[in-house]
């Protein structure tokens, strides 16, 4: 680059770029390219008709400059609103939509190009935006406020990769009402939650720091979950010692979710109550009361805090998996489409795991940088697996690896990438890998109740049955309602066959079928092996019966390979049940 040529300019930079383009392409690869170079065709014309540069064609994507932020902006939102036009008589997956990212900001020009971290940021924020949708940072949005004809919602921080600095990032779509659809949500239509000050109930003015604490440490512990935006504690404490309308909360704070809580002590007992709320239909999502002792006030404070925060998570979730499955398909974005592989995936079937993967994969295609697609496709591949369902388990594993390492390299502070991560080195028979994967994941976030249930296992196979025993109890008790509860308890029934405890074995054995989902072959076979060893054979064989059904070709050989283990005679005890019960070598 030459230094007589180059030279550096403020300016607004535009770039669009077709949503699940190869999704497309495989669908309709000659169609599809017709009309992408259509759209791209009118896009650039309207561009030029505003005072735009095209700078560059990069396949199915647009880099363009404005002198004007303002110009930029009315010019992504008329494209937009052009295309959704076109698409009115277009069916479903058929539709061709694009993400828009506007950025002001000082670029590197040279040979009718431009460079720099202004461009680098505006491709971010067109990977940001919802399909059809435009997504502009907060110095954009600055410019622009109250002098283009839309209004943007605010979509939070979010840190992207090569960009040094958290980046607050505002959202618009032409089909939807941005006040209300598309409260409470940011990137990807990721839920948003506020914690009110918990209520002292008491009388007691000491309390009121009791109280004040636990609220202060849901805050903490739930903005280390990545799946949801956690409104600042600045922000929430505003509403202390006033009568609060939620649905006002959640419009004033733009939240989907709020939980709210009260203290009362009486003598050395205390009462703590909590409730998650849906703002947009007035619903409890989740409500629970807890009576303690208060003997040490910290430790009942961070006792309260695990608990709580680990039981809204899944909860939450759940919550969202329902919205998504209740929306059109035409309309999900790839927050919901993931969600939609999760409601799948936790049906525990082979055919829905399949669907689930599939969620996934659109996800991410939806959005390449989405970490929890990634992290949740590699889960996928692990279940197929663990489950007999992979027609070739080594290359499911390699792949699920490659979509962990996809998922850190997109995030790398969230947990649920180092979960997967670990799930598949254990299944790989890399014990020390994998733990330290999920003590990684359990760092970032100490309330992941599926990291308690993942290091559980591992160490079981790695011998560390003590330590195994108390992180397959805490999974159970942060997520007692969990849809993987069944496999948290039957690998604890596992941790105590190999231990020799096997009447404490067969209770967790009796808890998983009775949890009463589908558990594969895992349910009857930790049954049977477990009742053989304790000598009912008449029981065992009838499990072991009922574990062929679910899967005819199950054999010892295969359950060796299955589970690699460190423990010194392996998994022989189980083994040892399961020969009893009459499963063939």
């Amino acid at each position: 680059m030459s230094d007589q040529t180059a030279k550096r300019k403020l300016t607004a930079i535009l770039y669009a770029d077709v949503a699940g383009y190869s999704r497309l392409t495989g669908q309709d690869e000659i169609g599809t390219h017709r009309r992408v170079m259509g759209i791209l065709d009118s896009a650039s014309e309207t561009i030029q008709k505003r005072d735009g540069t095209v700078l560059r064609y990069a396949g199915d994507a647009i880099l363009a400059e404005f002198p004007s932020v303002v110009a930029a902006v009315e010019t992504a939102v008329m494209i937009q609103c052009q295309l959704s036009d076109q698409n009115q008589d277009v069916e479903g997956d058929s539709k061709i939509q694009i993400r828009i990212g506007v950025n002001l900001g000082e670029v590197l020009q040279d040979r009718n190009e431009i460079y720099g971290d202004g461009v680098n940021l505006a491709a971010r924020l067109e990977a940001a935006a919802y399909p059809g949708g435009v997504c502009i940072s907060s110095t954009v949005h600055d410019q622009v406020r109250g002098k283009v004809s839309v209004a943007f919602e605010e979509g939070g921080e979010q840190i992207f990769k090569n960009i040094d600095r958290p980046i607050s990032i505002y959202h618009w779509q032409p089909e939807l009402n941005a006040t209300a659809k598309r409260r409470g949500s940011f990137l990807g239509g990721k839920p948003s939650v506020a914690v009110l000050p918990f209520t002292n109930m008491s009388g007691d003015p000491e309390q009121e720091f009791f109280a004040d604490g636990i609220s202060e440490d849901i805050i903490t512990a739930l903005s280390k979950i990545r799946a949801f935006l956690v409104i600042a504690r600045n922000s929430t404490f505003t509403y202390k010692g006033k009568a609060v309308d939620v649905k006002q909360v959640a419009s004033d704070l733009g939240v989907r979710y709020v939980l709210e809580g009260s203290v009362r002590k009486a003598g050395n007992r205390v009462r703590i109550t909590a409730q998650l709320i849906d703002a947009e239909t007035g619903h409890h999502v989740w409500a629970e009361k807890y009576d303690r002792q208060l003997e040490d006030i910290f430790d009942l404070q961070d006792e309260m805090t695990q608990t709580i925060a680990g039981a809204i998570e899944p909860e939450l979730n759940a919550a969202e998996r329902e919205r998504a499955a209740n929306k059109p398909p035409e309309t999900l974005n790839a927050w919901e489409i993931y969600q939609r592989g999760l409601l799948n995936m936790w049906e525990w079937k082979k055919d829905t795991l399949k669907v689930a993967i599939d969620c996934f994969q659109r996800a991410i295609e939806t959005d390449p940088g989405f970490a929890r697609a990634h992290a949740y496709l590699s889960y996928s591949r692990y279940m197929t697996v663990i489950l007999g369902w992979a027609d070739d388990p080594q290359a499911q594993l390699a792949e699920g690896l490659e979509d962990a390492k996809r998922a850190i390299q997109n995030d790398d502070k969230d947990a649920a990438a180092y979960f997967a991560a670990g799930r598949i080195y254990m299944m790989m028979g890399d014990h020390d890998k994998s733990i330290a994967s999920i003590k990684t994941a359990l760092e970032l976030n100490p309330n992941f109740a599926h990291a308690n249930h993942a290091l559980g296992f591992v160490l079981t196979l790695a011998g560390d049955l003590e330590t195994a025993k108390d992180a397959a109890r805490k999974a159970i008790e942060l997520s007692p309602r969990d849809p993987a509860l069944w496999a948290f308890t039957v690998c604890h029934a596992l941790t105590f066959v190999l231990a020799g405890e096997n009447e404490e074995a067969l209770k967790w054995a009796n808890k998983t079928v009775q949890i009463g989902k589908p558990t594969g072959y895992w349910g009857p076979a930790m049954l049977a092996a477990t009742n053989a060893n304790l000598g009912h054979i008449d029981e065992a064989r009838a499990a072991v019966e009922d574990a062929l059904k679910e899967k005819p070709d199950l054999t010892l050989n295969y359950l060796k390979q299955t589970l690699p283990t460190k423990h010194k005679g392996g998994i022989e005890p189980y083994l040892s049940g399961l020969r009893k019960a009459g499963l063939p070598e």
